[in-house]
């Protein structure tokens, strides 16, 4: 027998799980001792007004053999003669593409064009440390694509293209916290997630699976209208009973190799902005509202939007006790992007905050698909020059940047590879640089303290989505012309952040196994 009870808690309670059991005893209205396990189903901080609350959802259990609450095994199949399935990039649509397919009794081969997790640690490491791009080995290339290094947030609005909870399941069964499973806004860390998708590499293999690393496509396998499979710089080819394509928003070179043999792409709008970064505390104590924030609350986040001139300038991938990283592909080019680990206990906060552009908005867009690739390079190779050496990165006071003044005095910050005083509202693109300065006037006032010179905007951030998609028929998922081609995630225009790419990895593959 279970109950189900509901109960808003202080900070501290919420904090000491040993009184969990003696709490949810009283408001369920039962004997302590009747308890033999629980389940928590849901948890939220309420910090809409002081004292901050902690919203919690629990069910109890009183039998032993009662076991609704245990997440359910990742049903591995020996596919290991089975026929194969080629899954170009080990992203998350891609990796979890590779497990859905071994449910279904498939093999994936999984076709990666950067290294194993370990290895990556050491490119990126070079990229701060040493200003060298590896531009096949980075932060978005590599065993576990973009979402490797990052935050871990698993939030996303797309429920209604698959099962957020199932993807949430294979997380923890494959290492992450248990705590995905019910808090409102889960991460996993940087520091955390990088053995989860080691360990899903583990699980692939263990079934049969194969993955190929440093292994890069460079066409396709074609025989009239059907993609047969795939050309890799090596010389060889491979060939399968279909092919799902997971690359990233990031590989340019996939785009182009797709134009030149005629696949149907399309040019979509996306968004670019800076990074914004804050000492965490004073965060903490914006949204806390109190000089002195409880110590039982984890580091305060925030989402801001603004509509400003038929635009939305909004804030992207927010990471509490995080910091920023270079997350460029190209030597050349400069890309900001932020994470945080696990326990995100670091000094500072920072975010994205982007602006959004619409077609319109990209010049040649409407001749050209990829255009919206090439303004992205534009801006990025602007914020490059900009910069000092290497990957030293632009930046600027927010309250300078509003005003039009250039910063001779800066804030300490949590980007490794330096900073270099930049009069960024002069040379973004006015369009963008405009609307960012009222939106962060406006951000000050819904938050108080907020807009201040403590604050530092560093560019760019511009690999929020995909610029391009890639067409997908809506009822077979394939390209067009060809059959047996199947974009997914990110790269294809479809998903963006972590879960909703693997829930359409988890699509493309469950439509592929239909079809046997």
């Amino acid at each position: 027998m279970s109950h189900q009870v509901q109960l808003v808690l202080t900070p501290e309670e919420a904090a000491r799980e040993e009184l969990y059991t003696k709490i949810f005893a009283a408001k369920a209205g039962i004997n302590v001792n009747d308890i033999v396990k629980f389940q928590i189903v849901s948890k939220s901080i309420d910090a809409r007004r002081a004292p901050v609350k902690i919203n919690m959802t629990a069910r109890l259990f009183t039998d032993l053999n009662d076991d609704d609450y245990i997440t359910e095994p990742f049903a591995a199949q020996d596919v290991s003669r089975a026929p194969e399935v080629i899954i170009v990039g080990a992203g998350p649509a891609g990796l979890f593409a590779a497990l859905t397919l071994i449910e279904k009794g498939i093999k994936p081969i999984i076709v990666e064009r950067g290294k194993r997790v370990g290895e990556r640690k050491r490119d990126v490491a070079a990229i701060s440390t040493k200003h060298i791009v590896d531009e096949e080995s980075n932060y978005a290339f590599g065993e576990g694509g973009a979402g490797t290094f990052s935050d871990g947030k698993l939030y996303t609005r797309s429920k209604k293209r698959g099962d957020i909870r199932r993807i949430l399941e294979l997380f923890y069964l494959h290492g992450a916290q248990e705590e995905i499973l019910y808090d409102a806004h889960p991460h996993i860390g940087s520091d955390v997630l990088a053995q989860v998708v080691v360990n899903i590499r583990q699980t692939i293999l263990d079934a049969g699976g194969e993955i190929m690393f440093r292994t890069k496509v460079t066409d396709l396998v074609t025989d009239g209208e059907t993609v047969k499979g795939v050309k890799l710089a090596d010389g060889r080819t491979l060939l399968a009973k279909a092919t799902i394509l997971a690359t990233g928003h990031s590989a340019k070179d996939v785009y182009e190799m797709l134009q030149r043999t005629g696949v149907m792409l399309e040019g979509k709008g996306f968004a670019v902005g800076v990074r914004l970064e804050h000492p965490q505390e004073l965060i903490n104590q914006i949204q806390y509202h109190s000089k002195q924030p409880d110590p039982f609350l984890p580091p305060a986040t925030y989402k801001l939007v603004k509509q400003v001139n038929d635009r939305g300038v909004y804030s992207f991938c927010m990471c509490p006790g995080g910091f920023i990283v270079p997350a460029t592909t190209v030597s050349d080019q400069l890309v900001v992007n932020g994470m945080s680990p696990s326990k995100r206990n670091g000094y500072f906060a920072n975010s994205g905050m982007v602006v959004e552009l619409r077609e319109e908005d990209i010049p040649g867009m409407e001749e050209d698909p990829l255009a919206g690739l090439k303004y992205q390079a534009e801006l990025e190779k602007m914020a490059f020059l900009n910069g000092g050496n290497g990957q030293v990165a632009p930046a600027q006071g927010m309250v300078d940047f509003v005003n039009k003044r250039v910063s001779s005095d800066m804030p300490e910050n949590s980007y490794f590879p330096g900073i270099i005083s930049s009069p960024m509202h002069f040379w973004l693109p006015e369009n963008i640089s405009s609307r960012l300065q009222v939106a962060f006037k406006s951000f000050g006032k819904k938050m108080h303290g907020f807009f201040t010179n403590d604050a530092l905007v560093i560019g760019l951030e511009s690999r929020t989505s995909s610029p391009v998609r890639i067409y997908r028929d809506k009822e077979t998922l394939c390209t067009f012309p060809f059959d047996k081609l199947y974009p997914a995630g990110e790269g294809a225009g479809y998903a963006g952040g972590i879960v909703s790419s693997a829930m359409d990895g988890v699509r493309v593959a469950r439509i592929i196994a239909e079809q046997e």
